[in-house]
């Protein structure tokens, strides 16, 4: 069996696709897997560095300015949407893929468009509450499109089309019981564990505001344990400030560049702090992790505001706007949260509502019923 996944742009449109590349394989044992994305794009070197083959056609986005460079790249995109077409059909036919999913980005949009209208079946995984614009222009040519919630099939005009599957999370977030996450971590005390993180990159403003946040614990006498993850962009700008502020030295704050151990983290953890990107959504309610949630305001459509809304619908989240959102407002607020089992519970239980456990499974068995 042939199959050709396309997606770029984002970790969390790549993720979902090398899951469900791998879990057929498990549950077929013969599949040749193609990965399709953008030549120069991050998809390129997850996909190799995943082991899987890599095809490009050349796509890229249009940018809402005047400026020199936005109208060079918006030339540049002119001219991929004349090219793009005929690379998508070479692809097809020296492939002849069985089965074509796209998993977001304007990466997916060629290959699955040509597909469809070769006669070979496709389907989409939309991974945001609503449809990106890549989405939105293949909901007429895929065969499904593949959802999180239920809540989102009201944002589609063919609710024929709709399959809730939820977004795939990775196994080993459920390989550790939550006190054997707490026992790796060093936790022995019944202090509870808050985790934050704005990203791969970070957010230099959100950082600083962390300073105001972990200035409050200090003061309070540190009441919780706490793993902040920086990111790249903001690392030495962050050890500088907490050397200078003396909050390097307080023995329940782990502050770091990175979470490599991100599973054994959030599986420890009592609160996450976070932003509202789909693949964090989805981890946060398998887990059924209570979160404090700052959407960024940064993203194409408000994205993430709108992914934030259902977790806060449910009360697995609250949820505070950057600009109304300070460091002590954070710290308060996780206080809050954490100094009431009630309400823990009843996050907990909100998160859950929206979790679902066997994501990779269900979009598994939507692609094969399409093969069938």
């Amino acid at each position: 069996m042939n199959v050709i996944f396309t997606c770029g742009g984002t970790a969390g449109h790549v993720n979902p696709a090398l899951a469900l590349a791998g879990y057929m394989e498990k549950k077929l044992g013969d599949v040749n897997v193609l990965f399709v994305g953008t030549p120069g794009g991050m998809e390129r070197r997850l996909v190799e560095k995943s082991g899987y083959a890599f095809r490009g056609v050349e796509v890229s986005s249009f940018r809402r300015s005047l400026s020199p460079e936005a109208i060079g790249h918006n030339l540049k995109t002119l001219r991929t949407l004349v090219t793009s077409p005929g690379q998508a059909r070479k692809i097809l036919k020296e492939f002849k893929p069985d089965l074509v999913v796209g998993t977001g980005g304007y990466a997916s949009y060629p290959m699955v468009k040509y597909a469809a209208k070769a006669g070979v079946p496709t389907a989409v995984h939309e991974s945001n509450m609503v449809p990106g614009l890549t989405t939105k222009l293949l909901e007429n040519y895929a065969d499904r499109i593949m959802v999180g919630f239920e809540e989102c099939r009201n944002h589609y005009r063919h609710p024929d089309k709709i399959v809730v599957t939820g977004t795939p999370v990775r196994g080993d977030f459920f390989e550790l019981t939550k006190e054997q996450a707490r026992q790796k971590l060093g936790l022995t005390d019944e202090r509870p564990l808050v985790v934050s993180f704005w990203g791969s990159l970070g957010a230099s403003g959100m950082n600083a505001r962390m300073l105001d946040f972990f200035r409050r614990e200090k003061e309070a006498g540190e009441p919780f344990h706490h793993v902040h993850a920086v990111g790249k962009t903001g690392w030495e700008t962050m050890r500088r400030e907490l050397t200078a502020r003396g909050l390097d030295k307080c023995p329940s704050l782990d502050v770091r560049e990175y979470i490599y151990d991100m599973a054994v983290v959030m599986r420890a953890a009592d609160l996450v702090i976070c932003r509202a990107g789909a693949s964090t959504v989805s981890e946060i309610t398998a887990l059924a992790v209570p979160s404090i949630i700052v959407p960024s305001p940064y993203v194409t459509n408000n994205h993430q505001e709108k992914n934030a809304r259902i977790l806060e619908k449910h009360g697995g989240a609250v949820l505070l706007l950057e600009p109304e959102c300070t460091g002590d407002k954070l710290y308060e607020t996780a206080r809050d949260i954490l100094s009431s089992d009630r309400r823990r519970a009843a996050m907990s239980r909100g998160m859950a509502e929206l979790g679902i456990l066997d994501a990779t499974e269900r979009i598994y068995q939507t692609v094969m019923a399409l093969v069938k």
